[in-house]
């Protein structure tokens, strides 16, 4: 009986070690089920957010590629003619008819910027001299992705050489009008101006072709007593010549639309051009008839 009662306790014994091993597997199972769970959803989440990432990427790409090119307007014109020679024999013998050649002005790139002057002076002695000067300047402008067009640059520097042509120091009598027939428009600005070499009469035509500005000043004065010339004739002299000359323009770069106007409405009447890159038409009215044909040179 004692030997059965022990072999009992020992088995009982056996069967509480057993449930307590059992016991604590299921612990130990059931503690490491949630740090399992934990990390499969860590896993599952940074593949989810890795996927979410490389799909972004892929879509800012693709909107990268499919962006298109800052592009600009293509310019019509890309050279300019001799400046001496845009004007005729013919046309040179009325305006000038004492300049023996023209004088052409320096530039660093002829492609873009050029100008030619006469000066003309019949000297009668004491009973009188007529004095001429004409200068035509050309000025060409490239297309720019940062700026803009070539003829919207054109078109914003017509504007200032208009108004600088209006606010000649010293000017008197100013008037402009526009001219019809001459590229896509143009301006004429007159007014007299008194130096110490006489009364002086001056006419500029501002005209812009397409992407190019030509600027054409004509002035003149009776010297010694001579009689001043009439501005009604050196307006119509000086836009004849600026037609001429736009002429030259288009002829050089074998088309264009000289005369044809623009889309694009001017604004030369505006209070606030733009910044000019040459202040040649004031320039020239207001220094005297030697020293203007080196200025403008």
């Amino acid at each position: 009986m004692q030997r059965a009662a022990e072999r009992d306790q020992h088995d009982r014994r056996d069967q509480r070690e057993q449930w307590a091993r059992g016991l604590r597997r299921v612990l130990v199972c059931a503690a490491a089920v949630p740090v399992m769970l934990i990390a499969s959803g860590c896993s599952s989440d940074s593949g989810s957010d890795d996927a979410g990432a490389g799909d972004s990427a892929k879509a800012s790409a693709s909107e990268s590629s499919a962006s298109p090119s800052p592009t600009v307007q293509a310019v019509a014109y890309k050279a300019l003619p001799e400046p001496c020679k845009v004007l005729t024999k013919n046309t040179l013998e009325v305006l000038a008819p004492k300049a023996k050649s023209g004088k052409k002005g320096s530039s660093d790139d002829a492609s873009t910027r050029s100008s030619c002057s006469w000066s003309s002076l019949d000297n009668n002695g004491v009973k009188g001299s007529q004095f001429r000067w004409l200068n035509v300047s050309l000025l060409r402008f490239d297309s720019d992705v940062t700026r803009g067009s070539g003829n919207q640059l054109a078109r914003e520097y017509y504007e200032t050489q208009v108004e600088d042509a209006r606010a000649v120091s010293g000017a008197k009598n100013v008037k402009s009008e526009p001219v019809n027939g001459v590229g896509d428009e143009a301006t004429a600005v007159r007014y007299d101006l008194k130096k110490k070499e006489g009364a002086f009469k001056q006419e500029t035509v501002v005209a812009r072709v397409e992407n190019v500005v030509v600027t054409l000043d004509y002035n003149g004065a009776g010297l010694a007593g001579e009689k001043t010339p009439s501005a009604d004739d050196l307006n119509k002299l000086a836009q004849k010549a600026a037609k001429e000359a736009v002429a030259a323009v288009t002829k050089e770069n074998g088309s264009g639309s000289a005369g044809t106007p623009s889309s694009t409405p001017s604004k030369s009447a505006s209070k606030s051009p733009s910044k000019s890159p040459s202040g040649s038409s004031s320039k020239a009215a207001s220094s005297s008839p030697s020293k203007s044909a080196s200025k403008k040179s």
